[in-house]
Parts: C-alpha cells; sequence; structure tokens
C-alpha cells in the first residue's frame, strides 16, 4: 500500500494531491462503516452468566452433602466466570483511562506518529451503557494511519472511529505529512448500577448519581 517518493518524482502537483485525496476517501470509509455493537445482546449474556454463577453457587451451598459433586461445580463456576471475564473486557465496568493512554501511545509510537492531542470528555449515559467519548489528534502518513486504526479495532475492548478530518502538510517534518482529529468512543457497562439504582429507588430512595468509574 506504501508509495514509493521516486513514483512522483517529475509528476505535476495535483498527481500527489489526486492520490492523497484517493486515499483519504478509502480511510473515510474504512472508518465510518463499521458495524455498531450490540448492546442488548452483550448484556443479556452478562446477566445470564451472572445468573448462572449465582444459581451455581447456590447449589454449591445447598449440596455440600454431596461431596463428590462439588470439585465438578467448582470448575463450572470458574469456567463461567472466565467467560464472563472475557465479556467484560470488551464492555469493562470502569474507564481504565491510563490503560487506554498506555495502549494509544504504543500504537503511536509504533506508527511514528506525534500524539498532539488525548481529551476524555464526559459519560453520555444509555441505558445500561455509557458513551466515552475521547478527542484525539495525530501527525502522521496517510499509509500509518490505516494501519493505525486496524489495531485500534484489535483493542479487547470496542472503540468506534468518529467525526474523522485529516489535513495535508505541505512541508513534511520528520517524514509525517498528514494531521489526523478523530472522535474515539468507547462504552462502559452500567448494568449493575442501573440494577442498584432501581432498587433503591424503589425502596422509597432517590437513585444516586452514576459514578465515573476509575
Amino acid at each position: 500500500m506504501a508509495l514509493e517518493l521516486k513514483q512522483l518524482e517529475g509528476k505535476p502537483w495535483y498527481y500527489g494531491l489526486g492520490i492523497g485525496a484517493a486515499i483519504a476517501v478509502a480511510l473515510y470509509l474504512l472508518v465510518n462503516y463499521q458495524v455498531p455493537p450490540n448492546f442488548t445482546e452483550m448484556r443479556a449474556r452478562i446477566a445470564g452468566k451472572k445468573n448462572e454463577i449465582a444459581q451455581l453457587e447456590e447449589k454449591i451451598n445447598q449440596g455440600r452433602a454431596a461431596e463428590r459433586r462439588l470439585p465438578q461445580l467448582r470448575e463450572e463456576v470458574r469456567r463461567i466466570e472466565l467467560d464472563l471475564q472475557r465479556l467484560l473486557l470488551i464492555l469493562p465496568t470502569q474507564r481504565n483511562t491510563e490503560e487506554l493512554i498506555k495502549k494509544i501511545e504504543a500504537l503511536t509510537r509504533q506508527g511514528d506518529f506525534f500524539l498532539k492531542k488525548f481529551a476524555p470528555k464526559e459519560y453520555v449515559n444509555k441505558e445500561f451503557y455509557a458513551e466515552w467519548p475521547i478527542e484525539i489528534q495525530i501527525d502522521g502518513t496517510y499509509h500509518n494511519l490505516a494501519l493505525f486504526f486496524d489495531k485500534m479495532a484489535r483493542f479487547s475492548r470496542i472503540i468506534n472511529v468518529e467525526d474523522l478530518m485529516m489535513g495535508g502538510y505541505t512541508d513534511t517534518v520528520a517524514g509525517r505529512t498528514i494531521n489526523a482529529n478523530f472522535t474515539a468512543k468507547t462504552f462502559i457497562y452500567l448494568g449493575d448500577q442501573e440494577e442498584t439504582d432501581k432498587g433503591k429507588a424503589g425502596a422509597g430512595g432517590a437513585a444516586p448519581p452514576r459514578p465515573a468509574g476509575g
């Protein structure tokens, strides 16, 4: 995908501009045509796993007389807990800001980007999850920007890229040819907090505000 600079020597200025525009359109399509995550299905799976764990733990407590079955039940609990942990990596219950910053910084180093801006914004609360937008600005190249988005899409947690805007540099600095501004939107699971709030409100108390997370 990389374009040798030698191929542009002797070409009119609009030749390089046309190539850059074509790549920009390809990046725009790559970023904007994403399949939205099925939060309802994830919520049902998380609730189902927690319910299975609760039922199995109840069986353990009730079945201590049948000692020979306890190891089997404990192993089943361990397996379901691992499934739950994998789901919560995709849709975590906290922001984990420091970990996310480290991952983004690692990607910028790998792609020879200059990270100019990483600005987390406030939550946007939905039914049982919250959207967490983060404004990011980087300098780099068209080719490496495509790789950057591809690697970010492989993170364990869901991250969508929105509002991508790109501009070119006439005088390249350290080989960087573009400036990219975009919003990386990730998501926080609020199911447990939502159920607690409803329980308190139903008992006659006011539901507390949802925590911002760590």
